[in-house]
C-alpha cells in the first residue's frame, strides 16, 4: 500500500511543475508570434525613440528643449497633416504627387484673395478648402471613372497647380498677412489661469488626451479578451500605452513651460482623432481598406469602389488646402516655390510610417509617426549642422531601408 502511495505522491507533484512550463511555453510562444505579426507597427515606434534619443544625445539636449519642440511642431505640421490625406490614398492603392502643388497654390490662392482683394481671412480661408476638395475630386474623377493612373494624373496636377501658381503670384511673394490669419500656424492657446511662465489650461488638455487615451485603450483590450479576439501580451500592451503616455505628458510639461500648445497642434490632434476613428471605427473606413487589399473583391460584395476612391482624392485634395494655409500663414507670405517637394516628405512619413505600397496596410498613428521621424531628423541635421546635400542621402536611405523592411515582412508571411 505505501509502495503504490508514494509514486502517486509524486506524479501528483509533478503536474503543477509540467503546467508552470507549458503556461510559460506558451507564453513566450505567444510573445514570439505577436512580434512577428506585429513586428512594423513597434518597429517604427522604437525606431522613433532611438533616432530621439540618439539626436537628443548629439545635439547635448538641445532636441528635445522646450523652444525647439514647439519648433518642431511648427515645422512639421503640413507634413502631418497632409500624411492623414496620403495614408488613405496609399491604403486604396493610389497614390498623389500634387499635394505640394495644391499646397502651394493654395496658399498663393489666400494671399491674393485676402492681401490684393481684401477679403475677410475666414471667407477666403473656407473657398480655399473648398477649391482644394474640388481639386482632389477633379484628380479623383478620372482616376476613379475612368481608370486613368494615379500617378500619371497626379503627376499632371503637380505640373499644372505649379504653372497656375507662377501666374497667379506673377513670379513675385505676396504678403503680409493679417495678424488674426498667422495665428492658424504662429498662435498659441491662452493662458486663462494666467500662471506665471506656465500654460496651466495646455497641461490640463495634455492630461485629459493621456486620461482618455489610457480609458479607450483599456475598455478596447477588456472588449477584445472578452471576444476572444485579442492576442496582445500585456507586458507589450502596458508597455507601449505606459511609454506614449509619458511621451505625450513630457511634451505637454515642456510645451506648458514655454508658451502652452500652438494653435496648429489642436486642429492637427483633433484631426488625427477623427480620422483615427474614422479608419477604425466606421463601414466606410474598412471599405477603403478593403479597396486597397483586394479592389475587384470589394467590387464584387457589392461596394462601390469608384466612390470611394473619389472621396479619397477630394479628402486629399481639401487637407492640402488646409496644410497651404497653415504654410502660408507660417511664412507670413506666398512664394512661387512654396510646396516644392512636399509630396515627397508626405508619401515618405507614410511609407516609413507602416503603409504597404500595395494598398490595403496602414494605421493613421503610423503615418504620424513616420511624420515625426522625417521630421525630427530634419531638425536634429540641421542642428547638428549637416549639408542639405547629406540630410538628403540620409532620408533616402530611411525610406528604403522602410520600403525594404515592408517587401522582406510580407515575403516572410
Amino acid at each position: 500500500m505505501s509502495q503504490e502511495a508514494i509514486p502517486q505522491s509524486g506524479a501528483h507533484q509533478s503536474r503543477p511543475q509540467s503546467g508552470v512550463a507549458t503556461s510559460a511555453s506558451g507564453a513566450v510562444a505567444q510573445s514570439s508570434s505577436f512580434i512577428r505579426k506585429h513586428l512594423r507597427e513597434y518597429g517604427i515606434l522604437l525606431a522613433l525613440i532611438v533616432i530621439m534619443a540618439f539626436f537628443q544625445i548629439v545635439t547635448n539636449g538641445i532636441l528635445l528643449k522646450p523652444i525647439n519642440l514647439t519648433n518642431l511642431i511648427l515645422q512639421n505640421s503640413y507634413v502631418i497633416i497632409m500624411a492623414l490625406g496620403m495614408l488613405l490614398v496609399i491604403v486604396a492603392g493610389h497614390i498623389d504627387l500634387s499635394v505640394g502643388s495644391v499646397l502651394g497654390f493654395v496658399g498663393a490662392l489666400a494671399a491674393v484673395m485676402i492681401v490684393h482683394w481684401h477679403m475677410n481671412y475666414v471667407l477666403a480661408g473656407v473657398i480655399c478648402l473648398a477649391v482644394g476638395g474640388v481639386i482632389g475630386a477633379l484628380q479623383g474623377y478620372w482616376i476613379a471613372y475612368w481608370k486613368i493612373p494615379s500617378f500619371i494624373v497626379t503627376l499632371a496636377g503637380m505640373l499644372v497647380f505649379k504653372g497656375l501658381t507662377l501666374w497667379l503670384l506673377a513670379g513675385q511673394s505676396v504678403g503680409p498677412f493679417p495678424a488674426n490669419f498667422q495665428l492658424i500656424a504662429s498662435g498659441f492657446l491662452p493662458d486663462l489661469f494666467s500662471m506665471h511662465r506656465f500654460n496651466l489650461l495646455s497641461m490640463l488638455l495634455g492630461a485629459a488626451v493621456v486620461a482618455g487615451m489610457l480609458f479607450l485603450a483599456l475598455r478596447s483590450r477588456f472588449r477584445n479578451r472578452a471576444s476572444s479576439h485579442d492576442d496582445e501580451p500585456a507586458v507589450f500592451f502596458f508597455g507601449r500605452n505606459l511609454i506614449l503616455a509619458a511621451a505625450i505628458l513630457y511634451i505637454t510639461w515642456a510645451l506648458s513651460s514655454f508658451r502652452g500648445f500652438p494653435n496648429v497642434l489642436v486642429v492637427m490632434a483633433l484631426l488625427i482623432a477623427v480620422y483615427s476613428f474614422v479608419t477604425n471605427r466606421t463601414t466606410i473606413g474598412r471599405r477603403i481598406y478593403a479597396v486597397g487589399g483586394n479592389e475587384k473583391a470589394t467590387r464584387l460584395s457589392g461596394i462601390n469602389t469608384e466612390r470611394l476612391v473619389f472621396l479619397t482624392f477630394a479628402n486629399m485634395g481639401m487637407l492640402a488646402a488646409l496644410a497651404g494655409l497653415v504654410f502660408a500663414a507660417r511664412l507670413n507670405t506666398a512664394t512661387p516655390k512654396a510646396g516644392l517637394g512636399f509630396e515627397l516628405d508626405v508619401i515618405a512619413a507614410v511609407f516609413i510610417g507602416g503603409a504597404s505600397m500595395a494598398g490595403g496596410v496602414g494605421t493613421i498613428i503610423g503615418a504620424v509617426i513616420g511624420a515625426f521621424i522625417m521630421g525630427v531628423m530634419n531638425n536634429g541635421m540641421s542642428i547638428l549642422g549637416l549639408g542639405i546635400d547629406y540630410q538628403q542621402v540620409i532620408k533616402g536611405l530611411v525610406l528604403l531601408v522602410a520600403v525594404i523592411f515592408d517587401v522582406y515582412n510580407k515575403n516572410r508571411a
